[in-house]
């Protein structure tokens, strides 16, 4: 059984195609109950710059793909120290299932859809009664920025620098997708004819097989028999898994397909929840 996190475990070999490098995931869940655990991810020291860093001259969509990231797990991508306390913002009083660092993500209120408790988080345990971000979308990012700094959103400069908040900021104006258009929401998987399967596969062959092999079996997040390949990933949390293929995961050294078309990254999902589930498939 699967259930929500977008933390990867430290990553181990899957038995059927192993890989021998530290590579980050195209996909980011692993099977811990109720997003607790955050993983150390290993990365060469040339890597650091890519992961953590930025370029001299950003591209938009290196910003947007950037602000995903902090949106996602905001230490993680910055490299900043986790937060140890209970975000005084989050309502607990609506929901005492979460507490500590996740209660500190963006997505933990908004969702991985951007649609808060209008979306996939309208009940169970991440239901918080908040709006989503779509709304905002369009809008000029400094104005969002500034939202980011209310009282609602208690960060201070040591955790996401101004200039870092304002990269959130961009994600939420320019980055955005109705997620809806393609994924079932009463069934939370992803719709038979969303994007092109034949593009997907191209894509995924190209560039995602260089990590995840050609079938998504060469990395396992699950635990005993209990495995979570890319297919398992994809088929189960979509949401949660367009946003690692658009952005990347957060402390990872993992590409992601920001550059690409909207329908490119939703052709990669859609190619990617028809691959194995399991060893047997």
């Amino acid at each position: 059984m699967i259930h929500e996190s977008s933390h990867l475990r430290r990553r181990r070999p899957a038995r059927l195609l192993p890989l021998t490098t530290v590579a980050a995931s195209l996909l980011a869940v692993a099977g811990v109950p109720a997003e607790e655990h955050v993983a150390t991810f290993e990365h060469g020291a040339h890597q650091q710059q890519f992961v953590h860093g930025a370029p001299q001259e950003p591209s938009l969509e290196w910003t947007i793909a950037a602000g995903g990231r902090i949106y996602d797990t905001w230490w993680d991508a910055l490299d900043r120290p986790k937060p140890e306390t209970t975000n005084p913002a989050y309502p607990t009083a609506v929901n005492d299932k979460q507490s500590g660092p996740n209660t500190w993500r963006c997505k933990e209120c908004h969702g991985w859809d951007y649609l808060g408790a209008e979306g996939l988080y309208s009940k169970g345990s991440h239901y918080t009664g908040i709006k989503g971000v779509m709304g905002a979308a369009g809008r000029p990012g400094e104005e969002i920025a500034a939202i980011l700094r209310d009282a609602n959103h208690p960060y201070t400069p040591e955790m996401i620098s101004d200039e870092e908040m304002l990269r959130v900021a961009t994600f939420i104006s320019l980055g955005l997708t109705d997620m809806r258009a393609f994924i079932d929401y009463e069934t939370r998987t992803v719709k038979p004819d969303a994007g092109d399967i034949d593009r997907g596969r191209a894509l995924f062959q190209t560039i995602c097989a260089a990590c995840h092999g050609f079938d998504g079996r060469a990395m396992d997040w699950g635990e005993g028999d209990d495995h979570a390949f890319v297919g398992t990933e994809a088929s189960a949390l979509p949401d949660e898994v367009y946003n690692k293929i658009s952005n990347a995961h957060p402390g990872a050294a993992m590409v992601n397909l920001r550059a690409l078309s909207e329908f490119d990254r939703i052709s990669v999902l859609a190619y990617a929840a028809r691959l194995p589930v399991g060893l047997d498939d």
